[in-house]
C-alpha cells in the first residue's frame, strides 16, 4: 500500500496534507506517529469519568491533527464532536461519539495496513 492509497482508505486528502508539509517522507512520519497519539483514549476516558473540559480539549486534539494531516473523514465528525463538547458539557456528545469512533477505527485501520505493507 502506498501512502497515497492509505490516504484514500482512510478518507484523507493526499495532495493538501503534501502541499502543506512538501516531502512524503515527512507525511509518512507524522501519519505513522497518529496512531500512537493518546488523544482519543483521553477523549473515551474523559467521557467515562464525566469531565467534559478533558474530553473537549481531547475531541479538539484530534480536530487539530486530523486538519494538520488532511485526514478528512475524521476531522469532519471530530470538529462536530468538538463543537458539542465547546459549552463544557457533556449533553448531546452521544450523537457524534459513534461517528468519531467508526472513523478513528478507519484511520487507525488504514494506517497500520500502511505500516505492514508500505510499498
Amino acid at each position: 500500500m502506498t501512502l497515497q492509497q492509505c490516504y484514500t482508505a482512510l478518507g484523507g486528502d493526499y495532495d493538501d496534507v503534501l502541499g502543506r508539509l512538501r516531502s512524503e517522507r515527512l507525511v509518512q512520519k507524522f501519519v505513522l506517529k497518529f496512531v500512537d497519539d493518546g488523544s482519543y483514549k483521553l477523549l473515551l476516558d474523559s467521557i467515562t469519568n464525566s469531565n467534559a473540559q478533558e474530553a473537549f480539549r481531547a475531541a479538539h486534539t484530534i480536530k487539530g491533527m486530523c486538519q494538520n494531516l488532511s485526514f478528512t473523514t475524521l476531522g469532519k465528525s471530530a470538529a462536530a464532536l468538538t463543537e458539542s463538547l465547546r459549552s463544557g458539557s457533556l449533553d448531546g456528545y452521544d450523537k457524534y461519539l459513534p461517528q468519531v469512533k467508526a472513523d478513528y477505527e478507519m484511520t487507525c485501520a488504514a494506517i497500520k495496513r500502511y505500516a505492514s505493507d508500505p510499498e
